[in-house]
């Protein structure tokens, strides 16, 4: 088959952890090939100055691949799960459609087998991110406000915080009552202008592209001063086997290109970044008779421990307006409050909560899988349809008049959650589909229940008149845990490096490392790895082992 030039560095994926790696990498000058699935999004295209924006949202804009169907996405077999991945493929991976929360993992994420008696630690520390941590803050445009007394540390967002609106002053004024920790959100959303972003003019449409280039989204944020570097990326460019040679080390990638031909990109080293779901679907369909559990997994853990973060949407209902159309459709504020494990409330780890407003009228009636809507305000706990007498009022009653808490739960690594291959669903090029199996644990029921239950009184102190508690299936943004690092190579499949206890010239850079899941949104601690693993072989370059 066709090859291309051989390059010092593969990168299969072009979201934010390849783009940092191959921004610094290029910068350095390695020379630098990226494979992307999908292609470049044309910020014309976003559906923000659409008079139905709400439903493009629910189809072709939607976070689901499996309701959005694009060219580019591919199938997933999620029969088994109570979670379900979104992502996106395209330049700039799931930041294209990312609400821009932009927070530190705690000191205690990484030490959970140490403070908790669960899980594992992780084979490095806060201490060890914590310089990436700022440099990424930096190339990502983040805004923000320095001090947070929630984090032992500085580190100072490049641009100031954005207005908090009337949705966070009123969230604030509940937390405040209550005497409960709260801070202005933290979010990769430009202030004022900064190295490629523009200055955020509030469209309020963060989730579905920003139409201004304000969101720090990775194809801004790098992939632009990357090819500047030198760096090469290939869209259109469907991975479908990881090749490696009769030795035992990584010669590239087969790939079909936008014409459904068949090519070989070849390199020293190889570098996944293709997310908790893609790579090690990659790694279990690239098995061959030196590899018959598939690559770089001789611990059997490759798929496995998958962590998607379960996620609960509390809405609070208020008499009054609160302006909740206007501003950064992520977080205003966030809260730490009940971050960290209390062993009095009968369960471990914690959540971290943001405070986001509620858009239009469809967003307004969702989640109404859980309820039966009746008079405004009133809620009973079996399905029905939200379309009936009242849906007028109810639309008036929300639309503007709501924001909620979104939780962000931390689930427990389980080694039945999982990515495998699915026996019967396929993609475009015959690969077989990543099969998701996830339960959540009695420990995450447990955390669920409490954490709704307080953003409820959070609410309630806030002046809500009514409440309710939505859980969302389709919320798995943060695909984490099936490639984890470990110092010991038979209970982990990376090092602390992200470098393959199997193969000494694979690398992997995406959540899959993930030793647990922390409690906050995971971009900013994937990206400062993936720094970290990019100054890694920059430093290691002269002693890197590479294919004969």
């Amino acid at each position: 088959m066709p090859s291309d030039e051989n390059a010092d560095v593969l990168i299969v994926g072009a979201g934010p952890a390849g783009g940092t790696v191959a921004l610094r990498l290029a910068r350095a000058g390695f020379k630098v090939l990226c494979l992307e699935q999908g292609d470049w999004v044309d910020p014309s295209t976003f559906p923000a100055r659409e008079h139905d924006i709400e439903l493009l949202i629910t189809k072709k804009w939607n976070p689901d691949p499996m309701v959005r169907q694009q060219p580019a996405d591919y199938p997933l077999d999620t029969s088994d799960a109570e979670i379900v991945p979104v992502m996106y493929n395209g330049v700039g991976g799931g930041t294209v459609l990312f609400g821009g929360t932009w927070l530190r993992s705690a000191p205690s994420d990484f030490r959970v087998r140490t403070y908790d008696g669960v899980a594992d630690d992780w084979p490095l520390t806060y201490e060890d991110l914590a310089p990436y941590y700022q440099q990424t803050f930096n190339q990502f445009g983040v805004s923000g406000l320095a001090g947070d007394p929630a984090f032992p540390d500085d580190v100072s967002p490049p641009t100031p915080p954005l207005p908090v609106g009337e949705v966070g002053l009123r969230a604030a004024r509940g937390m405040s009552e209550l005497g409960w920790h709260w801070w202005p959100a933290s979010q990769a959303l430009a202030s004022r202008p900064h190295n490629e972003q523009a200055a955020c003019t509030g469209w309020g449409t963060c989730g579905s592209g920003c139409p201004v280039g304000a969101k720090g989204s990775a194809d801004i944020a790098v992939w632009r001063e990357a090819l500047r570097n030198g760096a090469k990326l290939k869209t259109t460019a469907r991975v479908r086997e990881l090749t490696i040679s009769p030795q035992g080390k990584m010669t590239g990638a087969v790939y079909v290109d936008a014409d459904g031909r068949e090519q070989h990109a070849r390199a020293s080293v190889l570098v996944m970044a293709a997310n908790g779901v893609g790579t090690p679907r990659l790694l279990l369909a690239s098995s061959s008779a030196r590899h018959p559990d598939g690559l770089a997994n001789s611990s059997g853990l490759v798929g496995r421990r998958l962590m998607m973060h379960p996620y609960v949407h509390v809405r609070g209902i208020f008499d009054e307006p609160v302006e909740s159309w206007t501003g950064p459709w992520g977080n205003k504020i966030y809260t730490m409050q009940f971050y960290e494990s209390d062993e009095s409330r009968g369960f471990v780890r914690g959540a971290k909560w943001g405070a986001q407003p509620t858009a239009g009228p469809l967003f307004a009636l969702s989640g109404y899988d859980y309820a039966e809507v009746g008079e405004p305000g009133k809620l009973r706990d079996e399905p029905n349809s939200p379309w009936g007498p009242h849906i007028h009022a109810h639309v008036k009653h929300r639309v503007g008049h709501s924001f909620s808490w979104d939780i962000i739960v931390e689930d427990l690594p389980d080694d039945e959650n999982r990515v495998s291959l699915s026996s019967e669903v396929k993609d475009a090029v015959g690969l077989p589909a990543p099969k998701i199996t996830y339960r959540n644990s009695k420990n995450t029921e447990a955390l669920i229940a409490f954490h709704a239950a307080r953003a409820q009184e959070a609410l309630e102190a806030a002046g809500a008149s009514a409440t309710e508690v939505h859980r969302v299936r389709a919320c798995g943004w943060h695909l984490l845990g099936t490639a984890r690092m470990g110092d010991d190579r038979t209970t982990s499949v990376v090092n602390k490096w992200g470098r393959s206890h199997d193969v000494p010239n694979l690398y992997i850079v995406d959540g899959s490392t993930f030793v647990t899941s922390t409690g906050v949104n995971p971009t900013a601690t994937i990206a400062a790895l993936a720094l970290r693993t990019a100054e890694h072989l920059v430093n290691e370059r002269q002693h890197q082992a590479v294919p004969s």
